[in-house]
């Protein structure tokens, strides 16, 4: 294990807003302290998978076949440091089930914010592809992301299932490894940050037309400080994922996907950029990320595309707070608690059209 499978695990995400399939149970999440273990554990479920395997379906993105159980938010009992995470997921036999049924789990802190953004900070995720990390041997002592007694984290999981068997009772167990907070270490204090093709805010994903196409977003960064370890998320055809500086025009990382025997995407390259000191961020640039794709069919993939890159970020300043005022936080947050969906332009037009409700006719017929 290096520092960097830690960092690695902090880089699949992307929230996709969708109506779920009604659920026979009603799911919930909970989180718990296992000293003994020295794990935080987020329990969410019992949700059922039907199959997804339907002739004729693109598997990875069939919407409407995605299981959401209800956003919550939980509190954190301790304080702590965080060195690494895992999770596993069993049907309601306590049987394994296969880590591919989660798509998408995101862990948002509504109390700070994005290192490009003024949104909600995006605190840890993990999808199917995503392996269990850790920090190795004493450099837990070292680095850790710190976690405060009271803190709220709210809990986003989007499941399917592209596999041929029905799963019932389905629970999925995510636990952060930790050090204890009050002590003298770690010495270093990280944060986990990314940058979304689809920022600032809305459904992450877009559709893909045939033929290559690509799509970035611009940001700058709140706080100066360096990029220790970078990787990403992206979806089947997708060609590379990539961060620049775009006042320089300087390319800081890239990555092209592997994909198994069957052409599916199943891990990005991890950038180990601390082994050269990490990538210096400059707050009066703007960063650059691009995701490109090559559709080799005549059809246009509905929500076929993603692309966001994140890993873990060593700030020279506090950390920001968040402005809950700001207009951008606070449709991030309607977006990411499923009181509005959609992409950034959808969500515009439904809040003005909130604001300004049509106006009712005062004309009476003679």
């Amino acid at each position: 294990m290096s520092l960097t499978r830690l960092c690695a695990g902090l880089v699949t995400f992307a929230l996709l807003a969708s109506p779920a399939t009604s659920q026979a149970q009603t799911p919930s999440v909970r989180i718990m302290d296992e000293p003994g273990k020295g794990h935080l554990t987020i329990l969410i479920g019992p949700v059922d998978l039907p199959s997804m395997v339907m002739p004729g379906e693109h598997m990875e993105h069939a919407a409407h076949m995605m299981v959401l159980p209800p956003v919550q938010t939980v509190t954190v009992p301790i304080d702590a440091y965080l060195y690494g995470f895992g999770f596993d997921v069993a049907d309601a036999d306590g049987k394994p089930v296969p880590n591919q049924v989660v798509h998408h789990l995101n862990l948002i802190d509504p109390d700070h914010r994005e290192l490009f953004l003024p949104i909600s900070q995006r605190i840890g995720a993990v999808g199917g592809e995503t392996g269990n990390q850790e920090v190795p041997g004493a450099i837990k002592y070292l680095v850790g992301v710190p976690m405060k007694a009271g803190q709220r984290v709210v809990v986003s999981l989007m499941l399917h299932n592209p596999t041929p068997t029905d799963y019932h009772g389905v629970t999925v167990r995510y636990y952060w490894k930790y050090v204890k907070g009050g002590r003298r270490w770690p010495l270093f204090s990280l944060q986990p940050f990314q940058l979304d093709v689809a920022f600032p805010a809305g459904d992450k994903s877009f559709d893909l037309p045939p033929g290559k196409s690509s799509k970035s977003y611009e940001g700058k960064p709140a706080v100066p400080g360096r990029i220790l370890v970078i990787g990403g998320h992206l979806h089947e055809l997708a060609t590379s994922l990539k961060l620049e500086d775009a006042t320089t025009n300087r390319l800081i990382w890239e990555g092209k996907p592997f994909t198994d025997k069957d052409g599916t995407v199943n891990r990005l390259p991890v950038g180990y950029l601390y082994r050269k000191l990490g990538v210096k961020l400059d707050t009066s640039h703007a960063y650059r990320v691009t995701v490109s794709y090559d559709n080799p069919g005549a059809d246009t993939i509905r929500a076929g595309g993603m692309g966001v890159v994140a890993g873990v970020f060593l700030p020279s300043d506090p950390w920001p707070t968040v402005d809950s005022t700001d207009p951008l936080y606070a449709i991030d947050r309607k977006h990411y608690l499923r009181e509005l969906n959609g992409n950034y332009s959808t969500l515009l037009a439904e809040e003005a059209a909130v604001a300004n409700p049509p106006k009712r006719s005062t004309n009476r017929s003679r």
